[in-house]
């Protein structure tokens, strides 16, 4: 079996095709020094949010796209056991107007080892850039877009564990030491499979908006989750 095609069944977010690139598709690696396009995508989720606050759009721009990144590999880790290799020149997208971005992983390939570092390795090859294409679109604290990516991060488990609870233990394992670990280790706290962050994504600038489920803030309606 193809590395990582059960992950599928675990929703959109997880899944990814394994066919070779097409016109209009392109590399991570690509995205990744693409500022102006970030930036028009990132004024495109302002109009959708309906404010004026760069910041805040690149913030959600950039939660949604880690949890795109992670979803994956917490899905293959979990259902198969398996690493995926993924490298920013070797997964594909294109663009689309809303839902989770299309990926493509031709041929994909897992790593030897599955440790918590091996897992670390993988996703700092994807996130940091993404991090660093975010931060040159609007300016972000750096501990804000480490709090994205954990919140990405427990996003998948909790829907892991959600599709298949035979896998919650597994998933909340995996959870609690990736975010114990490396850059993530003190975003927030990770108990059950129920994770508080320590920053905040800003999206209850929105109007109209709220705070997220796992938002530090206190004392106002959760409208996103």
């Amino acid at each position: 079996m193809t590395p990582g095609m059960t992950t599928r069944t675990l929703g959109p977010y997880f899944a990814f095709e394994t066919d070779g690139p097409e016109p209009g598709w392109r590399t991570l690696g690509a995205l990744f020094a693409d500022v102006p396009w970030t930036a028009r995508r990132v004024a495109d989720v302002a109009d959708v949010l309906g404010t004026e606050d760069l910041r805040v759009a690149a913030s959600i721009w950039q939660l949604g796209m880690a949890a795109r990144l992670w979803s994956p590999v917490v899905g293959a880790l979990v259902a198969e056991g398996v690493l995926l290799d993924l490298d920013p020149g070797r997964v594909w997208w294109r663009p689309v107007a809303s839902g989770p971005l299309p990926l493509r992983i031709p041929a994909p390939t897992v790593r030897a080892g599955t440790s918590t570092a091996d897992v670390a390795d993988v996703m700092t090859g994807l996130l940091d850039p993404l991090a660093a294409l975010t931060g040159r679109v609007a300016r972000l604290a750096p501990g804000l877009l480490r709090g994205n990516a954990a919140s990405a991060l427990a996003g998948a488990v909790r829907t892991v564990s959600a599709a298949r609870p035979d896998l919650a233990p597994a998933a909340h394992d995996l959870g609690r030491r990736l975010l114990g670990h490396g850059t993530l280790r003190g975003t927030g706290t990770f108990a059950d499979g129920s994770f508080r962050r320590r920053s905040c994504c800003l999206y209850y600038r929105v109007p109209g908006g709220g705070t997220c489920g796992d938002c530090p803030l206190t004392g106002r309606p959760v409208t996103r989750a």
